[in-house]
């Protein structure tokens, strides 16, 4: 088990986690926002600027080429990671909004007014909206799975919902606001069943669990890099063959084409079709190392150890009078989302930042759920396999001194 490790040698890995914030060390909770970067990531990023610094894809020169295999090894290592069939199933966007945004738009010509597309009463906005502007662009239906008090999605709903009128079902793996777990495996079966295919964000599940895309049989799969200790500005999307192949291209422009003419443009195949532009190639190369970096430690070994930070951390909230937790599903990853009493969120996350604690308050960009629950946002505290237990109890404390100074 990774707490078997020295959680020290780990932890020497992050230089931020160095600093001092307002002359208190650093305690980062922040993670379900943005991961923080090992120095191996740092040091891929450096190297490309200072070695091989160069656009793929078009040049004979030795630069050229150097960029071209190390951002193609990255995207096979991306493949391997996720277990695609192909390492053409694997688009490297922008991050998860980018890939949504292909997708749904893609979809734009095979929908039509009547039919149907699904997501869930827990999504990120970037996995609402899309959707909204493709069903005002068709005339295609909204349909929402509702949620329990526990943050658990109602799959007794979810079945009635879906009709041979569903096109498409989009759902988030995992919760950023309430770190559900949702039951994938049965949405994408019932999905199948009736004829839709089903895009997963995986933007908050793949820090600590490890996607097997073919086993799971998803039509579409959706990540971020910043949160899988690498950098911003770089994603991923997978989609199967077939899927691919359909959708057409969301931009135009270089290394998307085969021939141009003024009276006809052809397109590249996969993965070429959805990425025009010069891309973000030192990012995806970062990307790469950053996954071999998790791999190395294991995601088993990563989930037991944020499965005993957020036992721990849960067990110490609770006992603050009037604490109360948002999201209790029985699967559920390092995600504790709580506010105490009537006192608004941001005055506690204020507090706790000059104690050094870097929490998230607000909606989390997900304002359903807010309102849901009827609240104006939560303090959310992440956990990440760097973090320890002597920094949570430092964190509780800080949360008690909040509130001793807001009641």
């Amino acid at each position: 088990m990774l707490s078997m490790i020295d959680i020290q040698k780990i932890r020497a890995d992050f230089p931020i986690l160095n600093r001092e914030v307002n002359g208190k060390p650093l305690i980062y909770f922040d993670n379900a926002a943005t991961s923080q970067t090992p120095q191996v990531v740092i040091d891929a990023i450096v190297e490309y600027y200072t070695v091989y610094n160069a656009n793929i894809h078009r040049g004979v020169h030795t630069l050229s080429q150097e960029a071209t295999d190390a951002y193609e090894v990255a995207r096979k290592k991306v493949q391997q990671h996720f277990n695609a069939k192909h390492d053409y199933e694997m688009i490297l966007t922008a991050g998860t909004t980018h890939a949504i945004n292909i997708v749904a738009t893609g979809f734009t010509s095979f929908l039509k007014e009547g039919d149907e597309i699904i997501v869930s009463a827990m999504e990120h906005h970037s996995n609402i909206v899309p959707w909204q502007m493709l069903c005002e662009r068709t005339g295609a239906s909204l349909k929402v799975i509702p949620m329990t008090e526990q943050g658990v999605l109602m799959m007794d709903v979810y079945e009635e919902l879906l009709s041979k009128k569903t096109k498409l079902v989009f759902v988030n793996h995992v919760s950023n606001a309430l770190g559900t777990v949702n039951p994938i495996e049965f949405i994408i079966e019932k999905a199948h069943a009736v004829g839709a295919a089903v895009l997963l964000d995986g933007a908050q599940a793949t820090p600590h669990l490890k996607p097997d895309v073919q086993a799971l049989d998803v039509d579409f799969y959706v990540a971020s890099a910043h949160k899988l200790c690498g950098p911003t500005g770089v994603g991923v999307l997978y989609g199967k063959e077939e899927w691919l192949n359909k959708l057409p291209p969301y931009q135009g422009g270089g290394d998307m084409i085969d021939q141009v003419t003024f009276e006809k443009t052809t397109y590249a195949g996969l993965p070429f079709k959805f990425e025009a532009g010069t891309p973000n190639i030192c990012g995806g190369i970062a990307f790469g190392v950053a996954l071999d970096y998790l791999n190395d430690l294991g995601f088993e070994n990563i989930a037991a150890y944020e499965k005993e930070l957020l036992d721990y951390a849960t067990k110490a909230l609770k006992e603050i009078e009037g604490l109360r937790i948002y999201g209790e599903a029985d699967e559920k990853t390092a995600v504790i989302s709580f506010n105490v009493g009537n006192i608004h969120p941001y005055d506690i996350g204020t507090i706790v930042d000059k104690l050094g604690v870097a929490v998230r308050t607000g909606h989390h960009c997900a304002q359903p759920i807010m309102d849901f629950f009827k609240i104006p946002g939560t303090v959310r505290a992440s956990f990440a396999f760097y973090n320890t237990k002597e920094e949570i109890d430092t964190f509780v404390e800080a949360v008690k001194k909040a509130v001793m100074m807001l009641s």
